[in-house]
């Protein structure tokens, strides 16, 4: 189990995302972290890397830029960013807690298998170091309610590590498209099912040549009640603890038996 921080106050707080380093999310997430603990920061990546998943640069060198005081970024991957930000610019004390985002756009259902956000949050989870993910959902040519985020998330936060949780689990966030004052509550919920992909956009290039463009649109069923996108859809902010270990027991067990 990681242990319950009760008093974020003195704690070393590292931040990341998957929108870069200049995107508008990682700005309302290191005012959150600061109104947490005055001891933050920033390891991003230098550009966007939205649905790179899980992936870890390992065929070419990477470089860390310090951009200001306690604001460092990297060119690569989610992945990389944390790992760097861990094992090579905080190598005097490693931080007690990381946070991912706040993403431009939810991380629910299937998402989180594709999101940089949760990615990053999972390899803070994997070196050792309670993490959480963070997104705020919005709707298309709609503004982005980050202050939602911004009064929602210490709440969230501070309660969630005032229990501790187990070493293979990482908390993911989805705040609702809706002003703060208009949120119906926090929630605990299960991942629910949506999947991107459904819309493909087959075109041709200036040259003729065909391409494929995977679309936005995504199958979802936001009426199952007890998932994080049903929960954030009516206005709640979603709470999804995330599991690293895949492993399904009840199958094993049951190969087990097949196999003697």
């Amino acid at each position: 189990m990681f242990a319950a921080i009760t008093d974020l106050s003195g704690a070393r707080i590292l931040i990341s995302n998957d929108d870069g380093i200049n995107a508008p999310g990682i700005k309302v997430l290191e005012r959150i972290a600061r109104s947490l603990s005055d001891d933050v920061w920033v390891v991003a990546p230098e550009s966007e890397q939205s649905a790179a998943g899980h992936s870890l640069t390992i065929r070419r060198p990477l470089r860390v830029k310090q951009v200001s005081e306690r604001h460092f970024c990297v060119d690569g991957t989610p992945t990389d960013a944390v790992l760097l930000g861990v094992n090579h610019v905080l190598t005097d004390k490693k931080p007690d807690l990381v946070l991912s985002g706040v993403n431009r756009g939810a991380n629910m259902g299937d998402d989180v298998t594709y999101s940089g956000t949760v990615a990053a949050a999972m390899e803070a989870t994997i070196l050792g170091i309670p993490s959480v993910a963070l997104s705020q959902y919005l709707r298309p040519n709609q503004p982005v309610h980050w202050s939602t985020a911004e009064h929602w998330a210490p709440q969230v936060i501070r309660k969630v590590c005032q229990v501790g949780w187990g070493r293979n689990v990482l908390m993911n966030v989805n705040f609702p498209d809706v002003l703060p004052a208009q949120v119906t509550g926090i929630e605990v919920v299960r991942q629910g099912k949506r999947k991107i992909g459904e819309e493909l956009v087959e075109r041709h290039d200036p040259r003729g040549e065909p391409y494929v463009w995977i679309g936005a649109q995504r199958a979802e069923d936001p009426g199952i009640v007890g998932t994080d996108i049903e929960a954030v859809v009516r206005g709640a902010v979603a709470v999804t603890p995330l599991c690293v270990d895949l492993t399904h027991g009840p199958t094993m067990d049951s190969l087990k038996s097949l196999f003697g």
